[in-house]
């Protein structure tokens, strides 16, 4: 029984990562992140960020992949459930939408913040 509960564990995180890599390889925003994240952590590491720097980025790196991928699956299951046009369709998928913008601009601001000192 034991044997068994910790194969469906390892199991799950199989499946979480077959979501990563199909998110990655479906969507184009998702490859705008993959870019933008290999470039603020090889910025990090060119400045020697600090520990407290570090956590920060990587909270808003977090912030940012997470809302777009929740945002995605609102608008995959929105699209399966309601293929035609319709106003509360509309309004969930641009206040999913939205939900990424502001992540986006919390990480730039939290960017901003880090790295502005560092360049100058």
């Amino acid at each position: 029984m034991e044997n068994s509960y910790i194969s469906k564990r390892i199991a799950s995180f199989g499946y979480a990562w077959n979501g990563i890599v199909a998110f990655v390889r479906s969507e184009p925003h998702a490859r705008i992140h993959v870019l933008a994240t290999i470039v603020v952590v090889a910025a990090a590491c060119w400045y020697r960020i600090t520990a407290p720097e570090w956590i920060w980025t990587i909270l808003a790196i977090a912030l940012v992949w997470t809302t777009e991928m929740l945002n995605t699956v609102v608008e995959k299951m929105m699209d399966h459930l309601s293929p035609q046009l319709h106003p509360q369709v509309k309004f969930i998928k641009d206040v999913a939408a939205g939900a990424v913008l502001v992540a986006a601009i919390a990480a730039a601001i939290i960017g901003a913040v880090i790295f502005i000192p560092h360049i100058f």
